[in-house]
């Protein structure tokens, strides 16, 4: 299986859509590498960083789910490897 790996940027306007983006990244737990969240107060947001080693069309997958959530904005970078 040839794999990418990418950093996902998801910003969460939307706190109820939160049970809903980390449902959906468990089902994708088996290629995560790393998630860090940062809550910002001042500007009320959730920046969340998610690295993931995986296949492309399961990398897309994933940030389309996350993007197609209420409040919530996704976006992938890919390493050049």
């Amino acid at each position: 299986m040839d794999t990418r790996v990418a950093i996902l940027s998801v910003i969460v306007e939307n706190t109820d859509s939160t049970e809903e983006l980390n449902s959906i990244i468990h089902e994708y737990s088996r290629f995560v590498v790393g998630r860090m969240g940062i809550p910002y107060h001042k500007r009320n947001i959730n920046i969340i960083s998610l690295v993931v080693d995986a296949p492309q069309n399961e990398i897309s997958s994933l940030s389309g789910r996350i993007g197609r959530l209420a409040g919530v904005t996704a976006k992938a970078a890919y390493a050049k490897l």
